[in-house]
């Protein structure tokens, strides 16, 4: 199994990316932070990414959602991992919880995810949501952490420049199923 890591700035397009490689027919699992902020945000919680248990329920969810992934494909594209909740951490000035020490061991002595890693650049704005309430920049700021916490654990960052949605699905997909993959 080849598990590819799609991340980068929010707002950057990254669910539209993973939108368009799902009708594809690749695999792809949904990022954990957001279905977190949304399923406390219905309990009324308006601001979930300020408790101490934020990091572990996405920390949870990451290592689920990728342990019951559909093996239907020998591809699959995780929007986010457990380094992006690193970078989280980092960027919320947040102490990295033992739980995310561990998945982020486990991850790296299994090798659950390909060490070549898309990072999908900003496209020169960041729209808030109700889940993303984040200035342009700000996400730039949290970009840089991102790039940090990435090449920190080893991995290869395979720039998608900004450009218009097919030329970035079009790129990635046939990374996914290039020669030798």
């Amino acid at each position: 199994m080849r598990r590819y890591v799609l991340t980068g700035t929010p707002g950057a397009g990254k669910t539209s990316i993973l939108g368009a490689l799902a009708e594809l027919g690749h695999v792809v699992v949904e990022e954990a932070a957001t279905a977190v902020i949304a399923r406390a945000q219905a309990r009324g919680d308006a601001e979930p990414w300020t408790r101490a248990s934020f990091i572990e329920e996405i920390v949870e969810l990451q290592r689920h959602r990728q342990q019951t992934a559909s093996t239907s494909n020998a591809v699959q594209v995780y929007d986010r991992s457990p380094v992006c909740t690193h970078a989280l951490a980092r960027y919320l000035g947040q102490p990295v919880p033992s739980s995310l020490t561990v998945e982020l061991e486990r991850i790296t002595t299994y090798g659950i995810y390909e060490r070549q890693v898309f990072f999908v650049r900003n496209l020169g704005f960041c729209e808030p949501t109700s889940a993303r309430r984040i200035s342009f920049e700000e996400s730039l700021e949290f970009e840089k952490v991102h790039e940090e916490s990435y090449r920190a654990f080893g991995y290869e960052l395979v720039d998608i420049p900004a450009a218009a949605l097919p030329r970035r699905v079009a790129t990635v997909s046939a990374m996914l199923s290039g020669p030798g993959r």
